[in-house]
């Protein structure tokens, strides 16, 4: 029976030769810390930019939308706003569709 004790006394002990824990977990750590760098915050930064360019439009604006239409803005809303496309023809989207907001002039120029 003594054999049986020192045997399970010597499998608790880690081996000398055997990375502790943290080393095992340290390349899914690193690899988590990547991502976040690469990842994760470019893309919150660039939505909180889209966020700040939503909020600050203004009648007048000259904008695009994601759908590639470009246009005026006419009337604001809290989700809504009403762009006009052509003479007469005015388009009401939602806010957070308008990918860029162009300098004053552009739509005369086209």
């Amino acid at each position: 029976m003594d054999w049986l004790i020192s045997t399970a006394a010597a499998q608790a002990q880690t081996p000398a030769g055997q990375p502790g824990m943290l080393m095992q977990f340290l390349p899914l750590i690193l690899i988590f810390v990547v991502f976040y760098f690469l990842l994760i915050r470019p893309q919150t930064k660039r939505a909180k930019e889209h966020r700040a360019m939503v909020a600050a439009l203004e009648v007048g604006a000259e904008v695009v939308t994601n759908g590639g239409i470009l246009g005026k803005v006419t009337q604001l809303g809290e989700q809504y706003l009403s762009v006009e496309v052509a003479d007469g023809v005015t388009l009401k989207i939602q806010r957070h569709t308008v990918s860029q907001v162009l300098p004053k002039g552009t739509l005369k120029s086209i």
